[in-house]
């Protein structure tokens, strides 16, 4: 049966919230509104507004109430309109959550979720489509997921709301109307990054929005005679080490692509530990992807021309294959 992103995750809410009494969904627009893309659409109706609680336009507010339950024994589930609204509770989200199992000695948990959405391609401007996703795999104390798939989608929150640490999950806007046939939810790790597709020239590595781009390039490539494999890799704390010295140590090339901007980006990490682990696996230099280092502008043209896209990484490669 095809399911959308969008369903999925709202599948994935009404299901955690039936199985736990514990669990409830709390965020900017949630209930009545249906939520800003349309996730929670009916949970109200379904829970009711104890479980399903609009809250003030306040994320340093209702993210540390979140937080708060989290630490009393509820599982709550806090969406965040846009990642870039989560700056506002930067101080609640690593100063609290992230560092509070540390400073208790252990004697503390907070086992909350929270829920943003992510990343450009929808004309939504500057302050609604950054990938500040590397900000918070700076952190120790989360878990950072990035799901590119429906499946994952669906199957990533039971297993986040089951750890007893913070997890943030990252929803890329592109992904909300994306469709895929989901039969039956299937137990998602969310310890390791997977292989998309297998190939043996070079490795494609990417994350969230990136990774149909990665897969598109690489069946572009595979038209011309070149056989890319994509890494997609899901869990961006903690990374997947091994996996990413696998795939390279068999492709023997790599590009990262990355939504966020170059500077100090994921990808920069991803290619500092393909470098600590198959520096002499490697045929050729490492090469990015990323966004160019502008705030994302709002003209289409100009948004597209500004993040990733197929044709760039499409070049990238040949050009990865020209350095021998």
């Amino acid at each position: 049966m095809k399911t959308s992103y969008r369903e999925a995750m709202r599948d994935a809410i009404r299901e955690a919230m039936q199985a736990d009494p514990r669990v409830f969904l709390m965020g900017e627009d949630v209930g009545r509104y249906g939520g800003t893309y349309a996730v929670s659409k009916g949970l109200l109706d379904e829970f009711g507004p104890a479980r399903i609680r609009d809250t003030p336009l306040s994320e340093l507010g209702f993210v540390g109430v979140g937080i708060g339950a989290a630490i009393g024994g509820m599982r709550p589930i806090i969406e965040i309109m846009t990642v870039n609204f989560s700056l506002l509770a930067l101080d609640q989200i690593v100063n609290t959550a992230a560092s509070l199992r540390h400073m208790s000695g252990g004697q503390f948990s907070v086992p909350v979720v929270v829920r943003m959405a992510t990343g450009a391609g929808r004309q939504l401007a500057a302050q609604h489509s950054h990938s500040l996703e590397n900000w918070y795999a700076h952190i120790p104390g989360i878990r950072v997921l990035a799901p590119s798939t429906v499946a994952d989608a669906r199957g990533m929150l039971a297993p986040a709301l089951a750890d007893p640490d913070p997890v943030i999950i990252f929803e890329h806007v592109q992904l909300y109307n994306t469709t895929e046939d989901l039969d039956w939810p299937q137990p998602v790790d969310i310890d390791s990054a997977r292989i998309r597709r297998t190939g043996s020239d070079i490795s494609l590595i990417a994350y969230g929005g990136s990774v149909p781009k990665a897969i598109a390039a690489a069946e572009t490539l595979a038209g011309q005679g070149l056989d890319a494999e994509v890494v997609d890799l899901r869990v961006l704390r903690p990374l997947d080490t091994d996996l990413i010295t696998r795939s390279v140590s068999k492709t023997h090339r790599a590009i990262v692509v990355d939504e966020g901007w170059r500077s100090g980006s994921l990808a920069s990490e991803v290619m500092a530990r393909i470098v600590e682990t198959a520096f002499y696996e490697l045929d050729a230099p490492p090469r990015r992807v990323c966004s160019a280092e502008v705030p994302v502008p709002y003209a289409k043209h100009l948004e597209q021309a500004a993040i990733p896209q197929v044709n760039t990484i499409v070049s990238t490669a040949w050009n990865v294959i020209g350095d021998r």
